[in-house]
C-alpha cells in the first residue's frame, strides 16, 4: 500500500513493494498523489510497471544537451541541427521534466514559435525534437509515459513548393547586386554571382555546392559527381554550357 506524507503544503506519495524499487513523487494536492499511486500500483499488479524515475528527474534541456553531444556530431547536417537545438533549449518547454511533456506543452511551444517563424521552420524543429525523444527512449532507455509526445501533435500544413524561374531582367539584376554583396563576409563580394549562376544551372543544394571537389568534375563528360547527397546516395549532375562557363578558382 502507498503511504502519503504532508510536507510544507505539498503531498509526497511513497510506494514500497517487494521486487520493485521504491517509488516517490510529490504533488500539490493529496488527491493527485492518490491518483498517481493507484496508477503505479495497478501497473505493478499487472506486471507492466516500468520506472519513470529518470524521465521524471530529467529536464528536456538535459536531453537536448546529451543529444547534441552524443548524436548530433554523427550527422552531416550537424551545424543546422545545433541551431534548432539551441532554439528549443531557449524555450520555456526546455525547463519541463521529460515525463511531463504532453501534447499541451508541445501545442504551447508550437503556438509560440508560429508567432515568429514559418510553419516549415517549426516542422524542422519538431523533427529534431521528435528524434531527441526517440533516442531517449530507444537508446538511453528513458521510459516516457506518453511515448514520443511529438507524434501526438498536429503540425502546420506547409506548401512551400517553388514552380517558377527568374524571368525578364530578374537574373541580370540579381547578378549585378551580387557583384558588391558579401553579407557578413565582405571578402565574398564578387564571388556570389558565379555561385548563383551555378545553382540555377545545376539545381544543386547549397551544401552540395559548398562540398564540390575538383576530382569530382569531369569536363569532358560534362558531369559533376556528388558522392553523398541528402538521401545518402551519390548522383551525377549534367552540366550545361553556362555551368561549364562559370568562372572558378582553384
Amino acid at each position: 500500500m502507498a503511504c502519503f506524507q504532508k510536507r510544507s503544503g505539498s503531498w509526497r506519495a511513497i510506494i514500497k513493494r517487494k521486487g520493485y524499487p521504491t517509488q516517490t513523487r510529490t504533488f500539490d494536492l493529496k488527491g493527485q498523489a492518490e491518483t498517481w499511486a493507484k496508477q503505479i500500483e495497478n501497473e505493478m499488479d499487472r506486471g507492466v510497471f516500468v520506472s519513470r524515475a529518470e524521465a521524471e528527474s530529467t529536464t528536456l534541456a538535459e536531453l537536448l544537451d546529451r543529444y547534441e553531444n552524443e548524436i548530433t556530431p554523427q550527422k552531416r547536417g550537424a551545424a543546422m541541427e545545433r541551431s534548432h537545438l539551441k532554439v528549443i533549449g531557449q524555450d520555456p518547454i526546455a525547463r519541463c521534466f521529460a515525463a511531463r511533456i504532453t501534447g499541451r506543452e508541445l501545442t504551447a511551444y508550437k503556438n509560440r514559435r508560429l508567432a515568429v517563424v514559418a510553419g516549415s521552420t517549426l516542422n524542422r524543429e519538431l523533427n529534431v525534437l521528435s528524434h531527441v525523444f526517440t533516442v531517449a527512449a530507444q537508446e538511453w532507455h528513458i521510459h516516457l509515459p506518453w511515448g514520443n509526445p511529438v507524434r501526438l501533435l498536429s503540425r502546420p500544413r506547409v506548401n512551400d513548393k517553388r514552380d517558377r524561374r527568374l524571368v525578364g531582367d530578374e537574373l541580370p539584376r540579381l547578378l549585378a547586386a551580387a557583384q558588391t554583396y558579401g553579407g557578413s563576409a565582405p571578402q565574398m563580394a564578387g564571388h556570389i554571382g558565379p555561385i548563383i549562376t551555378w545553382a540555377i544551372e545545376t539545381a544543386m543544394r547549397r551544401g552540395e555546392i559548398a562540398a564540390m571537389r575538383w576530382e569530382h568534375l569531369d569536363r569532358k563528360a560534362r558531369v559533376l559527381l556528388i558522392p553523398e547527397t541528402k538521401n545518402g546516395t551519390p548522383r551525377r549532375v549534367p552540366l550545361s554550357t553556362a555551368a561549364l562557363g562559370v568562372p572558378v578558382r582553384h
